[in-house]
């Protein structure tokens, strides 16, 4: 993954892919030139590599690049949680400590709807008779209280052949101390079962909290053995073209990581196409001058929701992968069953509803005539005029509007004995709903003041649902990027390289504790430059930044601490800066109670060289931005005479007025009345909404 510099007069090119559930995005950089170029194609869930061959392929004939000229190639992917959510994992075992099998069934005895005993819990990814039990035991300190028994591992072993499993999750107790009995269980089992994906809990996750680290372990062996098989054919398809860099994966801290990482640790590519889009619009937003973002992503499948507060992504440690949890730092971002491929269908009780089921990339809406029977969302946006009616991709895909039309009427309309308009406006409001609770969840809820910060919509249907969002969330501000439809793409073009690493220590916040805090800084800045080193990021490229967690003695939940870069700050002042992150967090603090510190952490990042955020030159007037004129309906207006603008040639700053639509090749942005809209220096659209 080493990065060069491009010598004078030398071509060279950084390509970014995004593969979503409807479509694979694409973003070019030229860094000889600074140029973006966008694309995009339908995917292809059966083999995902097909979609990234045909987009590659395309940008690689229309720029006249040779593999060797590709000096780059970066991409993100929701493989890894789509098999969750599908349940299309490996078949997946567990060998854990005696007597703790069922902790990745029992779990916390939290229930997601504490009254309603209709909701079940998923599934453990290790069915019951697929755990097995150990006799070994490592003490709280880490120290040897029974000795691992080498032949029961065997015998487990020969069980789990004949069992013809296909990953095994080891996760002792205390492992995070003392990783001696995981390590030597993998060489037993290795012996025994070549060609088994084995997931080590001291690998994955060397922290305490035996259910969150057990369940991210099983979670990363459950789709150890098919991603390794994804990024295998990867590799072989972007080989097979004459590229000779190795592809690099976002994962969901929002960083680059190597092949090799990925096959080691899959479950942290669980949101890595959505990190790239939210470190994206943080990069947008410093060149655009809007420091605080909503950042609202809407795809064919999904929402993704984040908050960007003074050009920082949010993060979280700790989340839900299609309700199984999953403990690694990853940029915290609120998903939704809502995209343009939502299907809508009304209940038993004749209500209409719209989603989370999806019609995907196949068979697709209704109105892209691939197989789809069922009314979506997407399919109303084209009934109410909104999406082109005759063809979406620069013309690359055609839209039968008319089956569009038949299909609501009867599905939807007829049956609740209403207009065809009404029908279609009504899909709307309720996706538009959805989308505003997964708005106010990132937001108002965490107590942000919503009316200080800008909607920053991307994604294929970003701009289709930006305007009405904002107004019923009561936002002021859009910011629509460039080609929104490929953000996510593009923010692998503005990716770091980058990896967590993490020790529990479980130390009083005093002299001897302070001392084990920079051992293990020290040990963790270690490990840290030797996977840069490996990820091929040389010394001048390399920073590390340190975080501290702590709680008053007794609490249950820590918080972060932050330091400034690797710096140690002296033990009275690291108790200060805790008891204003208590406050900013609680409201309240304890002074003169006991602290603990309970985990250090330290993010490496290898610097790589970035997409610009360049100046758009943009069109020479309005009236030679005008496409065309088609009625499209908004709420309270009806059926308007629209103009329809090509976003290219759209001048700088020149206001555009609402009702209006604004269309490009990987997504549509519609003005309502009352609105304004303005082109930027940088190609963003600006619009304001009414006070």
């Amino acid at each position: 993954m080493t990065q060069t510099a491009s010598l004078p007069g030398e071509r060279r090119f950084r390509v970014g892919f995004d593969v979503g559930g409807t479509f694979t995005d694409f973003t070019l950089l030229a860094e000889h030139s600074g140029e973006l170029s966008y694309f995009k194609v339908p995917s292809t869930p059966h083999d995902p590599s097909e979609a990234i061959q045909s987009g590659l392929a395309h940008l690689m004939r229309e720029h006249g690049i040779s593999g060797d000229e590709l000096a780059h190639v970066g991409h993100g992917t929701t493989v890894a949680t789509n098999m969750v959510i599908e349940r299309r994992g490996s078949r997946c075992a567990l060998v854990t400590t005696r007597g703790f099998r069922d902790v990745l069934e029992i779990g916390r005895q939290t229930r997601p709807h504490l009254y309603d005993y209709n909701v079940i819990k998923p599934e453990p990814l290790a069915p019951r008779e697929w755990r097995f039990e150990i006799g070994e035991r490592m003490a709280a300190d880490g120290s040897v209280l029974q000795a691992l028994d080498e032949d029961e591992v065997a015998s487990v072993a020969r069980q789990l052949a004949a069992a013809q499993v296909e990953a095994v999750a080891i996760c002792f107790m205390h492992s995070y101390r003392n990783d001696a009995h995981e390590r030597r269980t993998r060489e037993i089992l290795a012996e025994h079962l070549p060609g088994v994906y084995l997931s080590v809990s001291s690998e994955i996750l060397p922290e305490f909290r035996e259910y969150e680290r057990m369940s991210t372990t099983a979670l990363n062996a459950y789709v150890g053995p098919r991603m390794a098989a994804y990024m295998r054919n990867l590799v072989d398809s972007v080989q097979g073209m004459g590229v000779r860099v190795p592809p690099t994966t976002v994962h969901s801290n929002g960083g680059l990581m190597s092949v090799e990482s990925v096959l080691t640790a899959p479950v942290r590519t669980c949101v890595s196409g959505p990190a790239a889009g939210v470190i994206g619009a943080a990069e947008l937003g410093q060149a655009a001058g809007f420091h605080n973002l909503i950042t609202f992503d809407v795809g064919g499948t999904s929402t993704d929701v984040s908050l960007v507060a003074e050009l920082q992504p949010l993060f979280t440690s700790s989340r839900l992968v299609a309700d199984y949890p999953v403990k690694t730092l990853m940029v915290d971002v609120h998903v939704i069953g809502a995209g343009g491929g939502s299907i809508a269908r009304i209940d038993d009780a004749g209500a209409l509803k719209v989603g989370p089921q999806s019609a995907g990339a196949v068979p697709g809406p209704i109105a892209y005539n691939r197989g789809g029977t069922a009314v979506t969302l997407t399919d109303a946006h084209v009934v109410l005029g909104r999406l082109n009616p005759v063809a979406l991709l620069e013309g690359r895909m055609a839209v039968h509007a008319e089956c569009a039309r038949a299909a609501l009427q009867e599905q939807v309309a007829g049956p609740l004995g209403i207009s065809l308009e009404e029908a279609a406006y009504g899909i709307l409001r309720i996706a538009n709903s959805n989308m505003a609770r997964a708005v106010r969840a990132v937001s108002t809820e965490r107590g942000h003041d919503i009316r200080k910060f800008a909607l920053c919509a991307f994604g294929g249907a970003g701009g289709l649902h930006a305007a009405e969002l904002a107004r019923d969330c009561g936002i002021g501000t859009l910011l629509i990027p460039q080609e929104p439809g490929t953000m996510c793409a593009r923010g692998i073009l503005l990716s770091d390289i980058s990896m967590d690493f993490v020790q529990t220590l479980m130390a009083s916040a005093n002299d001897a504790g302070w001392q084990a805090v920079q051992q293990a800084l020290d040990t963790l800045a270690g490990k840290a430059r030797a996977w840069l080193a490996d990820e091929g990021v040389g010394d001048s490229a390399q920073r590390l930044t340190a975080v501290i967690d702590a709680r008053y003695q007794g609490q249950n939940f820590e918080i972060p601490v932050p330091l400034e870069g690797m710096r140690l700050l002296p033990l009275a002042d690291f108790v200060l800066a805790f008891s204003a992150a208590h406050i900013r967090e609680y409201g309240y603090d304890a002074t003169g109670r006991s602290v603990e510190i309970v985990n250090c952490r330290v993010r490496a990042v290898g610097l790589v060289p970035r997409a610009p955020i360049a100046h758009v030159a943009g069109g020479a007037s309005l009236a030679g931005a005008v496409k065309e004129h088609r009625p499209v309906y908004f709420e309270n207006a009806g059926w308007a005479d629209t103009p329809i603008y090509r976003r290219a040639l759209l001048p700088t700053g020149a206001p555009v007025e609402g009702p209006a639509v604004i269309e490009e090749m990987s997504s549509t942005t519609v003005i309502l009345p009352g609105q304004q809209a303005r082109a930027d220096d940088y190609g963003n659209l600006v619009v304001t909404l009414q006070p």
